[in-house]
C-alpha cells in the first residue's frame, strides 16, 4: 500500500477536513549508472572543494547565491528555514475557478487527495460532489518539504485530485524561447480544407490505454540483447521534412491512408 507524503486539512469557508497526500504517477523511465569505457569502475561523484581539492562533509557545505560576475552572497541553511513559510498543514482554499480557465500549461504534477479517516467522507464527498457540479476547481496554497506550492484542486470520478501550477512568472511565452516563430497570413482555401479533413478523418476517443512507453520498452530490449549478446537492430530515420510544393499532394495522400485505415479496423471489429 502506497504511503501518504503529505497530511493536513482542507480548508474551506469554516470547513477543515483532515486529508492526505498521495503521488498519482511513478516513473518507469530505465536508470543508469555511469562507468570508465572498458572499465567495471563506476563513476562518482563527490563534493571537492574547487581549491584545494578535497571532498567537503556535506554539514560543512553553504548555500551561496552569484549577485554579481564572482561575487556570491552567502547563505546559512538556518537563514532559510527562518524565513520559511513553515511547514503547512493546511490546503486552504483562497477560492473556487472555472476549471476551463486554467490553461494546461499552467500544470505540473498530479496527486490524490484522500480524507484521513473514515468519518470524514461524507464533508470529502460533499465537496467533490460540489466542484463537479459547478465545474470548478479550488485553488490553493500549500508547503510540502520545504517548498511552497500552488495548487488546484479538482474531483476525479468520486476522489479530489491535487494538481500543482507553476506560477505565473514562472511561465515562458513563445515569443520569448522561440527561435522561429510562424510567418505569413493564416492558410485558407482548398489547403485548410484538406487539412481539416485530415484532422476529421483522424478523429477519435481518448483512450489514454492505447498508449505506451515504447522508448523505455526498447531500452529494455536493447538491455536484454546486449546481455545475451543478440544483433541490436537499428530504428528508422525519422521522415523528411514535407516541402510547401508538395503540401497539398501530402494532405491528400495522407487523408487517404487515414481513410482505409478505419476501414480496415472496422472490418476487423465485425
Amino acid at each position: 500500500m502506497a504511503r501518504a507524503i503529505w497530511s493536513g486539512s482542507i480548508s474551506f469557508g469554516l470547513v477543515s477536513i483532515p486529508v492526505e497526500l498521495y503521488s498519482a504517477t511513478e516513473d518507469h523511465t530505465v536508470h543508469f549508472n555511469q562507468f570508465q569505457r572498458g572499465t567495471s569502475d563506476r563513476i562518482r561523484y563527490k563534493r571537492v572543494n574547487e581549491r584545494t581539492g578535497r571532498e567537503v562533509p556535506y554539514d560543512k557545505i553553504v548555500k551561496g547565491h552569484e549577485v554579481d560576475n564572482g561575487e556570491y552572497v552567502i547563505v546559512e541553511p538556518e537563514e532559510l528555514e527562518d524565513i520559511a513559510p513553515g511547514r503547512s498543514r493546511t490546503l486552504d482554499i483562497e477560492a473556487f475557478v472555472d476549471l476551463d480557465e486554467i490553461d494546461p500549461v499552467f500544470f505540473q504534477k498530479t496527486y490524490w487527495l484522500g480524507p484521513a479517516k473514515p468519518e470524514f467522507s461524507r464533508p470529502y464527498l460533499l465537496l467533490a460532489q460540489a466542484m463537479k457540479k459547478t465545474n470548478r476547481a479550488g485553488i490553493a496554497m500549500f508547503v510540502m518539504r520545504g517548498k511552497q506550492y500552488l495548487t488546484a484542486l479538482k474531483e476525479d470520478n468520486g476522489i479530489l485530485a491535487v494538481h500543482t501550477l507553476f506560477f505565473a512568472d514562472e511561465i515562458r511565452s513563445p515569443q520569448d524561447v522561440l527561435d522561429v516563430t510562424p510567418e505569413g497570413r493564416a492558410p485558407r482555401g482548398k489547403e485548410l480544407d484538406m487539412a481539416i479533413s485530415l484532422v476529421e478523418s483522424m478523429a477519435d476517443d481518448w483512450r489514454p490505454k492505447d498508449y505506451r512507453d515504447t522508448y523505455t520498452e526498447r531500452v529494455e530490449k536493447l538491455i536484454a540483447d546486449k546481455r545475451k549478446g543478440r544483433e541490436i537492430v537499428v530504428e528508422a530515420e525519422p521522415p523528411e521534412a514535407t516541402g510547401v510544393v508538395d503540401l497539398m499532394e501530402a494532405l491528400q495522400r495522407s487523408v487517404e491512408a487515414s481513410k482505409k485505415k478505419r476501414s480496415g479496423a472496422k472490418k476487423k471489429a465485425g
